[in-house]
């Protein structure tokens, strides 16, 4: 499937900011999985400085700079890319022994996903997480279908409600109340897995929607969605795999998710954060667009 993403980000600051320095990640990840077609990322005003680098979990992230004052600030990122259905994952161990593949002892192979088994800024290990996953992990249940079964309590135990929390609110706050976005159930499973002892990493993205039949899609009514992405140790004769679910929706993203980036938590992957000067009080508006492209226009839209 061939997806254009674009997502606005726009601030009014009172009085003007002076000098600011920003962090994005707006470029989706380029994989086997999907490809970037096309990517601009357009800063007004102008910056000073603006740079491309690749952070430590292999996400594009830009930097920009603005070194005069200003009261507004707008970011474009324009996306064009190519989304195929992942595989969906065969027999897995029991969640016990994926378990024991993380657990530190002398000897054992480095796993890379061992990092995401520990804490997080926003995700904490606590025993109430444990106990809300109890009841999906039987003994020797295989860790994929447990993992699902997970998040199919967390779709149907959670109302979506977007003015029951916002960022800082603690995933065990959203998770005593039952409520909350797509950003809480995606911390809260993680919460769920880690405290188990399993790797379990926040992926960041977009999911298209389809407006109601005989209604035109609406410009810049989507928004940034979350979900998780869970570690399938392998064998010695083949790799451990990561493989996705979305606790908001109740399913495993296929062809019409983009994959922005993936982190510890939100805190990882943040679209756009920075450091200003000036600007005490500020408005924040957000829109994203994702629509499929026809293909008699992909080469317009890539261009």
């Amino acid at each position: 499937m061939l997806l254009r993403v674009i997502h606005e980000t726009a601030y009014d600051y009172l009085p003007p900011v002076k000098t600011a320095q920003h962090m994005a990640h707006l470029k989706p990840r380029h994989d086997a999985q999907q490809q970037v077609l096309s990517h601009r990322l357009i800063v007004v005003p102008q910056p000073a400085q603006q740079s491309e680098t690749t952070d430590v979990y292999g996400n594009t992230r830009a930097f920009f700079s603005l070194a005069g004052a200003h009261h507004e600030l707008s970011v474009v990122a324009d996306s064009v890319v190519a989304t195929q259905l992942p595989s969906k994952p065969g027999d897995s161990v029991s969640w016990e022994v994926a378990r024991e593949r993380m657990r530190y002892h002398r000897g054992a192979a480095w796993d890379p996903a061992s990092e995401f088994v520990f804490a997080s800024p926003y995700v904490p290990r606590h025993e109430q997480f444990l106990a809300y996953a109890r009841p999906c992990f039987a003994p020797d249940r295989p860790l994929w279908e447990a993992s699902c079964d997970l998040m199919r309590r967390i779709h149907e135990d959670f109302t979506y409600e977007t003015e029951a929390t916002d960022i800082s609110t603690p995933a065990l706050e959203a998770l005593e109340m039952r409520k909350g976005v797509c950003q809480d159930f995606a911390h809260i499973m993680l919460g769920c897995l880690r405290s188990l002892g399993l790797p379990a990493r926040y992926v960041s993205g977009y999911l298209l929607t389809e407006p109601p039949p005989g209604q035109p899609r609406l410009v810049g009514s989507d928004a940034s969605h979350a979900w998780v992405s869970v570690y399938l140790p392998g064998t010695q004769a083949e790799p451990g795999v990561w493989a996705d679910l979305d606790p908001t929706n109740d399913r495993m993203p296929g062809e019409d998710y983009v994959r922005l980036a993936t982190g510890r938590d939100y805190s990882d992957v943040s679209p756009i954060r920075g450091v200003i000067h000036g600007g005490a009080h500020h408005t924040l508006n957000v829109a994203v667009t994702v629509a499929p492209v026809e293909a008699g226009a992909a080469a317009d839209a890539i261009r």
